[in-house]
């Protein structure tokens, strides 16, 4: 007589597939052990790497702040060839030398910033543009002013259509700052010199519209009326 086969409960058909896919782990760990290793010792690498790289981010950026403050009193009096430069003999370094070293950190961006405008400043537009192109500090603010700074250089040099297009680019990094109907009128006029005047009428109407209480909407009309003939 043939015995009933003994049911098999479902807490023995689980650990029965543990057990199995254990074995198979363990066989494929076997076989391919040197490559888990190699990607385990690369993670641990990347891991280091971060936070060694964050390290000295933080560091150079300490360092940068540190160098900024000391330069920045050149430039607020208007020395801007020593705030270039640096002055060895009070050691102090200057712009240059800090955005050359720092230039990645938060610290100097905003030193290339204050780089490219004593370039400005100095009537080195093509400087100014190369550093004023380079910012990249995250503040709607700070980054409008840098686009406007390179469409200044570029309506210095007579490349009134580049001038419009970073002025108008300014204007809407930072659409709710107080300059953005300025960048916006600088960019009409730089379209209206190019020969764009329909383009010009479009943003002079736009500061109607959308800044009624900037000081420029008292003469908007007039622009318009300008633009228009």
């Amino acid at each position: 007589m043939l015995k009933a086969q003994k049911k098999i409960s479902k807490k023995e058909i689980k650990e029965d597939k543990l057990v199995t896919m254990y074995f198979e782990a363990t066989s494929w760990y076997e076989q391919n052990k040197r490559l888990v290793s190699s990607v385990l010792t690369a993670i641990v690498v990347v891991a280091i790497a971060i936070v060694v790289i964050t390290n000295n981010m933080r560091t150079n950026n300490e360092k940068a702040t540190t160098e900024l403050g000391k330069v920045m009193r050149y430039y607020d009096e208007g020395r801007y060839a020593l705030a270039i430069q640096g002055n060895p003999q009070e050691n102090v370094r200057g712009l240059q030398a800090i955005v050359d070293d720092y230039g990645s950190t938060q610290a100097g961006s905003l030193a290339t910033l204050f780089l490219a405008n004593a370039y400005f400043a100095e009537g080195n537009y093509d400087k100014a543009l190369e550093y004023y192109l380079d910012v990249s500090i995250g503040d709607p603010m700070l980054d409008a002013s840098a686009l406007a700074g390179a469409a200044a250089c570029y309506e210095a040099k007579g490349e009134y259509t580049k001038a419009a297009d970073y002025f108008e680019r300014a204007s809407y990094k930072d659409a709710k700052g107080v300059l953005a109907a300025e960048h916006l009128m600088h960019a009409g006029r730089n379209y209206v010199v190019s020969g764009n005047k329909q383009k010009a009428i479009e943003l002079y109407k736009k500061v109607k519209k959308e800044y009624p209480t900037s000081a420029f909407v008292r003469e908007i009309d007039r622009y318009i009326a300008e633009a228009s003939s």
